[in-house]
C-alpha cells in the first residue's frame, strides 16, 4: 500500500467516524434508558410475584335490609359482600378491615391459587381459583376499622408490617387486593400525602395515595418497594362510586398496634388518663393568650381522675409524652394506646412561662362500646330493620360500663353499612336501647319480637340512654 493512500483512506474513516458518533451516542443513550427502563420493569415484576401469594379474597356471608321496591314479605335477604386481607403471620393470621366482616355471619378467605401446589409448566395464563378456607374473628376494632382473622392454615407466605413514620411524599406504592371482586390485583402510585386527617381532629389519621383503590380493595395491603405493609388500604373518596386518584390506607404502626392487642387480648385496650386533648390552631392560642400557636393543650380533666390527682390542669400544653414531642391531639391519644394499663406514662407540659413533669398512670378507658364489637356473630346480633348489631346486657358488660339510669336493655355496638337512614343519625355505637313504641325491651329477643309486629311505613320511637341521657329515636321503618 503506498504511503499516499493511506492518509486518504485515514481523513475518510475520520470523517465517517465524525458523522456517525451522534448516532452512535444517541443509540447507545437509548439503548441504556431502555435498559434501565427493563430493569424497573422487573424489579416491579419480581416484587408482585413475591407479595401477591400473601393478598388474600375475604367474603363475607350475612344479610341486609330489603329495599322497599323488593319482596315486601320478608325483612332481610342474604348477601356476599368481598373485601381483601393479607396474611401476615404464617400461621394463618389475616388482618383486613372491619366493614368488611362486620355483621358477617360466615366468612370464608378465598387463597391465591400460587400458595397450592406447584404448578405444571406451559399452563396456562389463567390460573385456577385458589382455596376457600373458613375464616374465624380474633378481634375487631371499629375506631381504626382493622380486624384480625384466623384461618386453620399454616406456613403461608407472610408480609412483615413496615414503619409507617418512615414513609415519605411521592414515595413509589403498590396497593394489593380485589377490587370489585378481581382477585389478586396489584395497581401503582405514590404516596400522596403520609398523615391525612378526614377531619380536625379525627380520632385516625390515614396515609393518602393515588394508587387505584376501588370497593373490593378494602383490606388489602398498601406496600413499599421492599414488599413492606405500610398501610392497610381502607377507603377511597369518590363522587363516582369508583377510584379517583384519592385512596387512603390505614398507617402501619398503627395496624401494628391494633393486631398486636387483639392477638394479645382479643379486641383493643385503649389506655386513659382522665383528660382530654386537643390540636391548638392560631385562633385557638389567639383567644386563650396560649404561649404556642401548634401542639396539644389539655381541653378537660375529669374530676377526681388519674390525670386531675396528678396535677394536670386545663389550658396546660403537653410538651411530651413519655419524651416523645407531641404534636396533635391523635398523636396523644394513639400513644396513650401503647402503655399497659396500670403502668404511668410521664408528661412534660408547659403552664404559662413554667415547665411541669406529671407521672399519670394509666387506667383503661370507659365508655368505649366499640371494645365490645368482637362480642356480635352476624346474623345472631343483626337487627336488619334497624340496620344495627347489639349485644345484651350481661353482667360483665355492665361492668364495663358506667352506671346506666335502667337495669334492662340491649347495647348498641355498630350500624351496618347498609342501615337506614334517620333524620338526625339515628343509631350510635353505645346507645342502651330501653323501649320501642313503649314496650319494654329486656333482651334481643324482645327487640324482634316487637318489630315483628310492625311493617314497611310504621312509625317507631325508640327509647335510648346515650351519654348517661335519655332521648327518643323515631322513623318510618323501611
Amino acid at each position: 500500500m503506498s504511503s499516499k493512500g493511506r492518509p486518504g483512506r485515514l481523513a475518510a474513516a475520520v470523517c465517517l467516524i465524525l458523522v456517525l458518533s451522534p448516532a452512535s451516542a444517541q443509540s447507545a443513550e437509548q439503548r441504556r434508558e431502555q435498559t434501565q427502563l427493563e430493569q424497573i420493569s422487573t424489579a416491579f415484576q419480581a416484587l408482585a410475584k413475591r407479595v401477591s401469594p400473601t393478598v388474600v379474597k375475604v367474603l363475607a356471608i350475612g344479610y341486609r335490609p330489603l329495599d322497599d321496591e323488593e319482596d315486601p314479605s320478608s325483612l332481610t335477604t342474604r348477601q356476599q359482600s368481598s373485601g381483601s386481607g393479607v396474611i401476615v403471620d404464617p400461621n394463618g393470621y389475616i388482618i383486613t378491615n372491619a366493614h368488611v366482616i362486620l355483621g358477617a355471619e360466615r366468612i370464608q378467605v378465598l387463597l391465591p391459587s400460587s400458595m397450592d401446589e406447584e404448578s405444571p409448566k406451559n399452563r396456562s395464563i389463567i390460573r385456577p381459583q385458589g382455596r376457600r378456607l373458613r375464616a374465624d374473628i380474633v378481634g375487631i376494632d371499629l375506631e381504626t376499622d382493622l380486624a384480625v382473622l384466623k384461618i386453620p392454615a399454616k406456613n403461608l407466605p407472610a408480609l412483615e408490617l413496615g414503619d409507617s413514620e418512615t414513609v415519605e411524599q411521592g414515595q413509589l406504592v403498590l396497593a394489593l387486593g380485589s377490587p370489585l371482586g378481581l382477585e389478586n390485583s396489584v395497581s401503582m402510585g405514590v404516596v400522596s400525602a403520609k398523615a391525612r386527617q378526614l377531619r380536625a381532629d379525627d380520632t385516625m389519621i390515614y396515609i393518602q395515595t393515588d394508587a387505584p383503590i376501588n370497593p373490593g380493595s378494602s383490606g388489602g395491603p398498601l406496600i413499599d418497594t421492599q414488599g413492606r405493609v405500610i398501610g392497610i388500604n381502607t377507603l377511597l373518596l369518590t363522587q363516582s362510586g369508583v377510584n379517583e386518584g384519592i385512596g387512603f390506607a390505614a398507617p402501619s404502626n398503627i395496624v401494628r398496634t391494633v393486631y398486636e392487642q387483639i392477638r394479645r387480648n382479643g379486641r383493643v385496650i385503649r389506655g386513659d388518663i382522665g383528660a382530654d386533648a386537643q390540636t391548638i390552631n392560631p385562633t385557638l392560642a389567639k383567644g386563650w393568650k396560649l404561649a404556642r400557636d401548634s401542639g396539644v393543650v389539655i381541653s378537660d380533666v375529669e374530676p377526681e381522675g388519674p390525670a386531675a390527682t396528678a396535677g394536670l390542669r386545663v389550658g396546660d400544653i403537653v410538651l411530651t409524652l413519655n419524651g416523645k414531642p407531641m404534636e396533635n391531639a391523635r398523636q396523644f391519644a394513639v400513644n396513650l394506646y401503647r402503655p399497659k394499663i396500670g403502668e404511668t406514662v410521664r408528661l412534660e407540659v408547659l403552664r404559662g412561662q413554667q415547665k411541669l413533669t406529671f407521672n399519670v398512670p394509666v387506667t383503661e378507658k370507659l365508655n368505649d362500646p366499640e371494645r365490645f364489637a368482637a362480642l356480635v356473630t352476624g346474623g345472631e346480633n343483626l337487627v336488619p330493620q334497624l340496620g344495627i348489631l347489639v349485644v345484651e346486657l350481661t353482667p360483665r358488660i355492665l361492668e364495663r360500663l358506667t352506671p346506666l339510669r335502667k337495669g334492662l336493655g340491649v347495647l348498641v355496638v355498630a350500624r351496618t353499612a347498609d342501615a337506614p337512614v334517620i333524620e338526625g343519625g339515628g343509631f350510635r355505637a353505645g346507645d342502651i336501647i330501653y323501649a320501642i313504641n313503649r314496650e319494654v325491651v329486656a333482651s334481643l329477643a324482645d327487640v324482634r319480637l316487637i318489630l315483628s309486629r310492625y311493617k314497611s311505613g310504621d312509625a317507631i320511637a325508640v327509647q335510648l340512654e346515650r351519654s348517661g341521657k335519655l332521648m327518643f329515636v323515631s322513623f318510618e321503618l323501611p
